[in-house]
């Protein structure tokens, strides 16, 4: 498979729509016809740079988890104390959501792990093996230096403000409210600061 940062402009265009569009719609819900639409290119064009789906979503999601991991490198280098740190983890759900209530891609990637490509599963785990990890090691440093007031394992501790933050653009986005996920992780981190 290619890397994302191999392709032409031409085609990174036609990887931005496919990203909104499995934000929006997931892997089954979109079409070629569509990327086209939102591109204006001929389906043709974009067999041309993507002869199958598969390998459309694939790079989608290679690119995705790149830049995630890019941003939790950023919160480690502009946040100190572990609480700061998963406040700012929390807000970057928040930036997905607020963008017409799109959901994490690999989210809804995971979503749809039953019928997608291993490829594309693969990178969704990935995706989710990074974030238990580094929220895992943010956990268990907050609660050697105090700020994190619990004896619950940080694995479990981690996965479950991994899940609530997955499901609170899922529930948002039914609900049609204005709470998002930053709110959400206020409110889950509060709970672990007692």
């Amino acid at each position: 498979m290619r890397h994302f940062s191999e392709l032409s402009p031409a085609a990174v265009r036609v990887v931005d729509a496919a990203e909104g569009l499995v934000q929006q719609n997931g892997y089954n819900g979109f079409s070629y016809d569509d990327v086209a639409a939102l591109v204006g290119i001929k389906k043709p064009g974009i067999h041309h740079h993507f002869p199958h789906k598969e390998e459309l979503v694939a790079i989608v999601a290679q690119r995705s988890c790149h830049r995630f991991r890019e941003r939790l490198l950023k919160i480690e280098g502009s946040s100190g104390a572990p609480i700061e740190r998963l406040l700012a983890y929390s807000v970057l759900f928040e930036g997905t959501f607020s963008s017409e209530r799109r959901l994490c891609l690999c989210g809804m990637l995971g979503a749809e792990s039953d019928s997608l490509p291993a490829s594309v599963v693969a990178i969704a785990e990935e995706f989710f093996g990074i974030n238990v990890t580094w929220l895992t090691n943010v956990i268990r440093a907050g609660q050697g230096d105090g700020t994190l007031r619990t004896d619950t394992p940080p694995e479990c501790l981690a996965e479950a403000l991994l899940c609530a933050l997955e499901g609170s653009m899922v529930v948002g986005r039914a609900l049609r409210c204005s709470r998002g996920p930053a709110e959400v992780g206020r409110t889950v981190l509060l709970g672990m600061q007692i």
